[in-house]
């Protein structure tokens, strides 16, 4: 089978490509600049997009493929430049994936496989969430998410084609860039982190767990027209995180206690509320569906997922000082 895999260059298109060559799959990656490929894991062709948007040409890239896996992205920033992020995103995440989408049913591609975000969802629920609540995204990258979702299902009532949508919350493992690495490397500074008091629980996703169910979603039957949430089987507290991470990094995690409503006050007059949220906040996925669905689970668990991403880090840290 042929599968296609846009941002295969990317945290978790690098990890799909490796397991999918593995597994037997001719794979093929998309990037969007030449001159990446040498980043990409094993494959059997890379094929240079440009930028994606809504006149993205992927009649090349979608040559003599059975299934697409889109995980390119306008990803979520902390620190936003455009003038309207609405429209940034919807440009790439809705109308480059409509795009992508069309094409793919014109190629004869029989299945695509979106992953989108659990922000589709809504953040800071008091609920556990799960693929039958009212999508509520609250910010540009959430509605941009959740108007492609929309857009590929009126395609596959369209033409056929068979869509799959998977939503992960925070994905970590190797390979991690972004907020997590930061937070790895708060921690094995000793850097004290004001989030002792906090009392939430949080659903992370290792990275492979994510990859193994996105090629459970492949070929599985029942996978089709499905959305499923996607986690790690336990959820953890932040503080639970950090003692683990300190943990894996050999270090103590120093907490301290300050209540979580000074620090959303705090951190609101600065404008970083939102970094706080989802430390001090609440985000558990229920992951029955997929479970009950297709008969999965998370190959490996959270314990071990950290302490994978733990012992990356240590070893990348090694070969930087070396």
């Amino acid at each position: 089978m042929n599968v296609l895999v846009t941002g295969a260059n990317g945290f978790v298109g690098r990890e799909l490509c490796h397991v999918l060559h593995a597994d037997g799959y001719q794979v093929k990656g998309s990037v969007r600049r030449p001159g990446v490929s040498e980043q990409v894991a094993p494959y059997d062709a890379v094929v240079s997009v440009g930028e994606i948007g809504p006149d993205t040409d992927w009649v090349d890239a979608l040559s003599e493929v059975d299934v697409v896996v889109h995980l390119a992205a306008r990803v979520h920033m902390m620190k936003e430049e455009a003038s309207n992020p609405l429209d940034a995103f919807r440009q790439v995440n809705a109308l480059g994936t409509e795009r992508l989408a069309l094409q793919a049913a014109e190629s004869g591609v029989k299945r695509f496989i979106y992953v989108s975000s659990i922000k589709v969802n809504g953040e800071g629920a008091d609920k556990v969430l799960s693929e039958n609540d009212k999508p509520n995204p609250t910010d540009p990258y959430a509605r941009s998410k959740w108007e492609a979702e929309q857009l590929l299902s009126k395609i596959s009532a369209q033409t056929g084609m068979e869509v799959v949508i998977v939503r992960p919350p925070l994905v970590y493992g190797p390979g991690v860039k972004a907020n997590f690495l930061s937070l790895i490397r708060w921690v094995d500074r000793g850097v004290p982190l004001p989030l002792g008091a906090v009392k939430n629980r949080r659903s992370l996703v290792s990275v492979k767990n994510l990859v193994d169910l996105i090629i459970k979603c492949i070929d599985h039957p029942n996978a089709a027209g499905e959305v499923f949430l996607v986690a790690d089987e336990d959820d953890i507290s932040t503080p639970e995180l950090l003692r683990c991470v300190a943990q894996g990094v050999g270090r103590k995690a120093r907490l301290v206690n300050v209540p979580p409503r000074l620090l959303k006050f705090a951190f609101g007059l600065i404008k970083r509320r939102e970094v706080i949220e989802r430390l001090c906040g609440s985000l558990v996925v229920d992951i029955s569906k997929a479970k009950h669905l297709l008969g999965w689970a998370p190959p490996i668990s959270l314990a071990q997922g950290l302490s994978e991403v733990t012992q990356w880090y240590l070893q990348e840290k090694d070969n930087k000082n070396a």
